[in-house]
């Protein structure tokens, strides 16, 4: 029997759903709103009811029978670390997406939707691999500062994506291999892959590994403090020179790789310059992905919108593929991650995981 799947998965000025049968798209829509439409409410639960209105309405639009649904799955949000998989929304995990307990961000709304549109029809709601997919292996989690340990929000529900994805190409079970995932978009996150975990990770949220075209990635701590107490910024400031505007943003004013790579080709040496360096550390995540393997790395898999780009595949390429071959899945597509997720465990293939 096939399974027919609603999906949500809400940004901070869109709501993206689309409506499965089995993996196949019968449809999406990307609904855009605007600041002044966002900025009515003062936290990110409060936009539930706006955005459930806006989907209801498409769907009748559409004249889509809502009772045909077998599930509905909503990205997740800042919950609690957890492992990966995908996991029902219930009461406990719909509380904390509520809440938001590591932090607000618009994707908590995903399982908040599922459920209430779930619950509406009988059927189930789920979430699949959020940010907040923790496997870290114990020695992973030092970070030399015994108040901070080294924590784990990155690019989950793309990078096991594509890993479970390469694995069913090739014929092999994704817990039986030895992978370095690297997504490269507004955010960079390199993952190491053994057993079927990500056991180390270089966070993409807010200060690890390269930097991206809008986070500033890992900075040098000592002139960080400085620049923190130097009384020039607020503590709102610091956080958007590392997040939103850093990286990509703070050397050249864009976030846009494309227009990074015509400025370079036009001859802008600066732009030229910031971008080999981000192919650079890049690079250097995967190397040290590599040395958290012992060297026994199967594929090294590129994704995320980035990796269209032929000449920075072919960059990456030249510095690491002597560690291990390349797979390349250029985008993200994430509602088709979420159907999977859920379609993976209706069919049987993996086990709902309590949260």
């Amino acid at each position: 029997m096939s399974i027919k799947s609603l999906i949500i998965n809400p940004g901070s000025t869109s709501t993206k759903i689309g409506v499965f049968e089995d993996e196949n798209l019968l449809f999406e829509e990307t609904l855009r709103h605007s600041t002044e439409e966002i900025s009515r409410y003062a936290a990110i639960v409060d936009q539930k009811d706006f955005r459930k209105k806006i989907i209801t309405d498409l769907l009748e639009s559409k004249n889509f029978d809502m009772g045909s649904l077998n599930v509905v799955v909503g990205r997740g949000g800042m919950l609690k670390p957890i492992s990966g998989g995908t996991y029902a929304v219930t009461d406990e995990l719909l509380e904390d997406l509520k809440k938001g307990v590591q932090g607000q961000h618009a994707s908590n709304l995903g399982g908040i939707l599922a459920r209430e549109f779930g619950d509406a029809i009988g059927v189930p709601a789920y979430i699949v691999d959020p940010v907040v997919v923790d496997e870290l292996m114990p020695i992973a989690r030092y970070s030399g500062m015994a108040e901070i340990p080294r924590g784990s929000i990155f690019h989950a529900l793309n990078q096991k994506a594509v890993a479970k994805r390469y694995a069913r190409e090739v014929g092999k079970s994704y817990e039986s291999l030895r992978l370095i995932v690297v997504h490269m978009g507004g955010g960079v996150s390199v993952g190491a892959h053994v057993d079927g975990k990500v056991i180390d990770v270089f966070s993409a949220f807010d200060g690890d590994g390269a930097f991206s075209p809008e986070r500033a990635g890992g900075v040098p701590c000592g002139a960080l403090v400085k620049l923190c107490f130097s009384g020039k910024y607020t503590e709102q400031e610091i956080y958007g020179k590392l997040i939103g505007k850093g990286g990509f943003n703070a050397y050249l004013g864009t976030n846009d790789m494309r227009e990074v790579t015509r400025r370079a080709g036009e001859g802008d040496e600066k732009a030229a310059e910031a971008k080999q360096a981000f192919l650079l550390q890049v690079a250097k995540d995967i190397g040290s992905m590599a040395c958290v393997l012992n060297g026994e790395v199967d594929q090294i898999i590129v994704t995320g919108g980035i990796a269209y780009g032929a000449d920075v595949i072919a960059a990456l390429r030249e510095r690491t593929e002597w560690i291990a071959p390349f797979t390349v899945y250029p985008g993200e597509d994430e509602l088709l991650a979420l159907a999977q997720g859920a379609m993976r465990v209706l069919n049987g293939e993996e086990k709902l995981m309590e949260y």
